[in-house]
């Protein structure tokens, strides 16, 4: 079956729809599907909810949807450079579901495993744990408080990696494995974009992270240009 398609928006054709729950790789502008995410804002659709780590910076990764207003929902655990974001957020346009940044891999890894909930110690006592079930475990220092959390079932997953083979097989580039990986398998199709593709039985079986079962479609996205968060350079010494 051949994966590898011609664009993003190819890649996408047919499996886009209003009111989707999307998991998108990512940290901050590492590791993000920038080639698919302008697709999905090309493609007009709308109301979509967002499970990913974070929601980009302004005009850039998710944010740019938020620009066009076709994000509804964010389920995300760190927010803080969005600027277009926090005004939705306080003016009531844009609803939000803070997320530990633990449990979301958690939730993304557990959905990917068809696990429908897990119970975990982070957020209890806090607002995090409001409206959830809370159990109690043995633990290290005798019965422990637990919340359950549920596993994240996506209609698409959207990620990034560094290297693919013909077959979908994937190599992630260092930190840009990052969730890029949990929201792979949690998505009922899952396209990725790549930096190379090289040909099937090239790539080392122990060096694959992901494999091609996971991967339904997959475009090269390549070149991309490298963006940077936040630019901080050391002040020049005077002479």
């Amino acid at each position: 079956m051949n994966k590898l398609y011609p664009d993003a928006a190819a890649a996408l054709d047919g499996l886009l729809t209003d009111d989707m729950l999307i998991a998108a790789g990512g940290f901050g502008l590492c590791g993000i599907p920038e080639r698919l995410l302008d697709a999905i804002r090309d493609s007009g659709v709308k109301n979509l909810t967002f499970a990913s780590n974070n929601a980009g910076i302004d005009n850039e990764g998710i944010g740019k949807l938020l620009r066009t207003r076709q994000v509804k929902k964010m389920i995300s655990s760190y927010v803080g450079e969005n600027k277009e974001f926090e005004r939705q957020y306080l003016a009531g346009e844009l609803e939000v579901e803070f997320c530990p940044q633990g449990t979301l891999a958690e939730r993304m890894r557990a959905g990917g495993a068809g696990i429908p909930g897990f119970y975990t110690k982070t957020g209890v006592g806090t607002q995090v744990a409001e409206g959830k079930e809370v159990k109690s475990f043995p633990g290290r220092d005798g019965d422990e408080d637990y919340i359950l959390e549920h596993g994240l079932f996506a209609d698409l997953a959207i990620i990034k990696a560094w290297k693919a083979d013909e077959t979908g097989n994937l190599v992630f580039r260092k930190t840009a494995r990052n969730f890029n990986q949990p929201a792979a398998t949690c998505g009922r199709n899952c396209v990725v974009e790549v930096e190379e593709v090289v040909p099937a039985g090239s790539l080392d079986p122990d060096c694959i992270h992901l494999p091609g079962v996971f991967v339904q479609r997959m475009i090269v996205g390549a070149p991309y240009d490298k963006q940077i968060e936040f630019r901080t350079v050391r002040e020049r010494e005077s002479a």
